[in-house]
């Protein structure tokens, strides 16, 4: 299939620059004006007054995910279209084995069950134990292509990991050329904040983020780059909330450490104040990290321009209040998960380019597609508008004024954190593989999703 992009608004060099834009066989053949082709042979799209960026890399979703309180609201299916919806068209979602069961065995079983996705997918896979196979498990994994492993230091009594086994984890990560992708809190200090709150009866939403404050998350990125700088290992950091959790990571990268991290919209554009209130009016904003103070909002905006922090994730992980209500008498049962899949890019839009001085649409095409494509394995063929990469593509109108957040959703959750939310503009037109599969918000087409398998990390450069 032929296309040609004409009058498009592209980020080069830091700049907007207007081109266009060549389509062949889902692939981006050339980049410039190009008056030899013939319009007769290929279809026209004039992008004149709209921008056009890379399709969006979300490298941290959970979809279909099991918990005590069922499945999360988005499967593959609706997960995927409500992030097409949103300018998203490659996901990195999660493989989390049960106890005694092989990581590679969790990976085929994770594989079968995103069949139903309509964008590309791949997976980072979750020790949630050391076992004396799981060295062999981590290799045969990096093997197959699925290099970066998810460790959690919350959640003790369940997949969290303890120091000795996290190190391992990390040791054999590094040694076969893997990166690390860490969920930053102290599990034990968490804990006996969360018992003690219930003992003296402080059982509602406030007291998820009150047992979580920002030395729990803050003091578990020191020690995990600190683990990871003894296995020489390279960690990344996610769903960074607070200013304190900043510093450590700063220091490191500054050391030449191969440290990354990540934030998520809502430590952006929300803050603690959405815990004051009735259950049905908080619950919704139950999450790990918890929502921090608007000074950490502003931190993380800074960290993002000083680049200290290089990738915007959603942690897409949905609930409807009825799920949410298994806590209602004990936070502590609350399902952590907030939506944001199909909001990324709007509100980065909206909330960064349109308000602040210090991010443009340079950092938005970076935190937003490219950083989070070359950290995980996939750059060029993700993440970029260059010659040889896949035709994923945003046409994003910046003339729509200012409306209530565009409806991405295709499921079923009725807790949609951003819904008071005012933003401009709109991703007027989704491109995936070379097709027109988004139209003014609606999907119009539909391709099946690819799984997508990665290469080694490359420590010399910080990227794949």
């Amino acid at each position: 299939m032929h296309m040609l992009i004409k009058n498009a608004g592209i980020v080069t060099n830091g700049k907007l620059e207007t081109t266009d834009i060549y389509i062949r066989d889902g692939k981006l053949e050339r980049i410039g004006k190009n008056p030899e082709i013939s319009l007769t042979t290929c279809n026209t799209i004039d992008a004149g007054g709209l921008i056009v960026l890379p399709g969006g890399v979300d490298p941290h979703v959970h979809l279909h995910l099991n918990t005590p309180a069922g499945y999360s609201a988005d499967d593959f299916r609706t997960g995927s279209e409500a992030a097409l919806r949103g300018g998203t068209t490659t996901i990195i979602d999660f493989v989390t084995p049960h106890k005694g069961q092989s990581l590679v065995d969790a990976l085929d079983e994770r594989i079968a069950e995103a069949t139903g996705s309509i964008i590309d997918y791949s997976f980072h896979v979750s020790p949630v134990e050391w076992r004396t196979t799981t060295a062999k498990e981590i290799e045969t994994c990096i093997e197959r292509g699925f290099t970066s492993f998810k460790v959690y230091m919350a959640y003790q009594d369940s997949i969290g990991l303890k120091e000795d086994a996290l190190f391992k984890v990390m040791q054999s990560v590094a040694k076969a050329g893997g990166i690390v992708t860490a969920h930053c809190e102290m599990g034990d200090a968490i804990d006996n904040l969360r018992n003690s709150y219930f003992r003296e009866g402080k059982v509602s939403p406030l007291y998820h983020a009150l047992s979580r404050p920002p030395e729990t998350e803050s003091n578990a990125v020191k020690k995990a780059i600190e683990l990871a700088a003894k296995a020489s290992c390279p960690l990344y950091i996610v769903h960074v909330s607070s200013a304190e959790s900043l510093q450590h990571i700063r220091k490191a990268q500054l050391n030449n450490q191969k440290v990354f991290a990540e934030t998520c919209p809502h430590y952006l554009v929300l803050n603690e104040s959405e815990y004051q209130g009735a259950f049905d009016q908080t619950a919704a904003f139950v999450m790990s990290p918890p929502l921090r103070k608007k000074t950490d909002n502003e931190a993380l905006w800074e960290a993002i321009h000083a680049k200290v922090v290089q990738t915007i994730g959603t942690d897409h992980c949905p609930f409807t209040l009825s799920q949410k209500s298994a806590g209602r008498n004990d936070f502590r049962k609350i399902p952590n998960g907030v939506p944001g899949i199909g909001h990324r890019l709007n509100l980065l839009y909206s909330k960064g380019i349109c308000l602040r001085n210090d991010f443009d649409f340079d950092q938005l095409v970076n935190v937003f597609a490219t950083n989070p494509a070359k950290i995980f394995g996939i750059y060029p063929q993700k993440g970029a508008i260059e010659v040889g990469s896949d035709a994923d593509l945003v046409l994003y109108n910046i003339r729509i004024p200012e409306q209530d957040l565009p409806d991405t959703s295709s499921s079923q959750y009725d807790t949609d954190i951003y819904k008071t939310i005012k933003t401009k503009g709109i991703p007027e037109m989704v491109l995936f593989r070379g097709e027109v599969v988004v139209d003014k918000g609606i999907v119009i087409h539909q391709l099946k999703g690819r799984l997508l398998t990665r290469g080694l990390f490359d420590n010399k450069t910080g990227c794949h």
